[in-house]
């Protein structure tokens, strides 16, 4: 009888299926073939959130006193008289004669229109009249004050009496003083019937046309002053501390260059342009071109200024490049400049020896390793 010694598997239970030899073999590989759970998190890995240190840039510097400029400024700029006045009657009244026209040239206190006087005239006679009754009248009573101090002192007269006269001389005094007003305010109001001009200078226009009613406030000339004209310019706030230093500004117009020089600059900065007023002088006052003569305004800047190829923007904000240490320690460090402009050359406040990066400045980042290395030839 043959027995049969094969391993007998135990039967299966209800509801489990019977598991195969062949692959209960390969589950058990795959569990000694397998890294423990433990053991992956026990293992050493690069970590995802290290930020990888940033390269170093090779960069060329230079001393900021070889690359520095000084550049020339310019501003649109005109000639203006000291004063421009709009002439007025004064009085009203008809306008009898003119005596200027159009561009005349007019000297101090010279005549330029009469409007009637007659008006005027009876009102200084009146005057005149009022003060020649009130000095008689005055002149009567220090003479019965005189007679009456005389018979206090005889013994016919009474001090009230005497108090009486004092008191009427002391009224016609008052009385002749006005009058003496009243005469000074007519002559005044006839002198105004006369135009005349206030200053030196120039007619730009004649208002006046013979005939004419005129009121007190009416225009009758505008006159411009021809003697020290300045130069009117306006300048946006960073210029204003270069022309202020500037050696030797001057005014080109028609062809020709006048020397000038600066008397102020206002304090408030009108908007919606941002720019300063401000007024010059001609050094030489006899050879300034006339009133109303257009041209430009020059300086040259004596403030060291950084070239704009230099400048780079970081945070919305424009400035330069430096170097900030030495050897495996240098590294670039970023110096804002807040009134710089897009191409235009912008002065620092930095040492002379300051070394400026004025090659590959334009991918760095602030306190970025640099290899620096001196400048050769000229920067760009």
């Amino acid at each position: 009888m043959t027995h049969d010694f094969a391993p007998r598997l135990p039967a299966r239970s209800r509801g489990h299926r019977a598991v195969h030899p062949a692959a209960l073999m390969g589950l058990l590989l795959a569990c000694l073939n397998s890294t423990p759970v433990w053991a992956q998190d026990n293992q050493t890995a690069p970590s995802a959130t290290g930020a990888a240190a940033p390269a170093r840039a090779s960069v060329t510097v230079a001393r900021l006193d070889s690359v520095w400029v000084q550049p020339e400024r310019e501003a649109p700029a005109s000639v203006e008289a000291r004063n421009v006045s709009r002439l007025s009657a004064e009085v009203a009244g008809i306008l009898q004669r003119w005596t200027v026209d159009v561009g005349a040239a007019v000297q101090r206190g010279q005549l330029l229109a009469q409007i009637d006087p007659r008006d005027a005239e009876l009102a200084v006679q009146r005057a005149q009249a009022a003060l020649d009754a009130g000095q008689s009248r005055l002149r009567l009573a220090q003479s019965q004050l005189q007679r009456s101090q005389e018979l206090v002192e005889q013994g016919f007269y009474s001090r009230e009496a005497l108090g009486q006269r004092e008191t009427e001389v002391a009224l016609m005094q008052s009385e002749v003083r006005s009058a003496q007003s009243q005469l000074a305010t007519a002559r005044r109001q006839l002198d105004k019937t006369t135009l005349r001009a206030p200053f030196n200078g120039s007619v730009q226009e004649r208002l006046a046309q013979t005939g004419e009613a005129v009121a007190p406030g009416t225009v009758l000339y505008v006159l411009a002053e021809t003697g020290s004209p300045e130069l009117a310019t306006t300048l946006s706030p960073g210029d204003v501390a270069g022309l202020r230093a500037a050696r030797s500004p001057r005014f080109e117009a028609q062809g020709n260059s006048h020397p000038v020089r600066l008397l102020r600059v206002a304090r408030t900065v009108t908007a919606p342009a941002r720019t300063q007023a401000a007024r010059l002088a001609f050094t030489q006052p006899a050879s300034a071109p006339p009133a109303g003569t257009s041209g430009t305004l020059r300086w040259q800047e004596t403030r060291p200024h950084v070239p704009p190829v230099l400048m780079v923007r970081r945070d919305n904000t424009l400035g330069v490049f430096v170097q900030q240490g030495n050897g495996d320690q240098a590294t670039a460090r970023f110096v804002p400049l807040p009134d710089a402009q897009e191409g235009r050359a912008t002065p620092v406040a930095l040492p002379a020896d300051t070394p400026v990066i004025v090659r590959g400045q334009q991918m760095l980042q602030p306190g970025q390793p640099i290899n620096p290395q001196a400048v050769r030839g000229p920067a760009n």
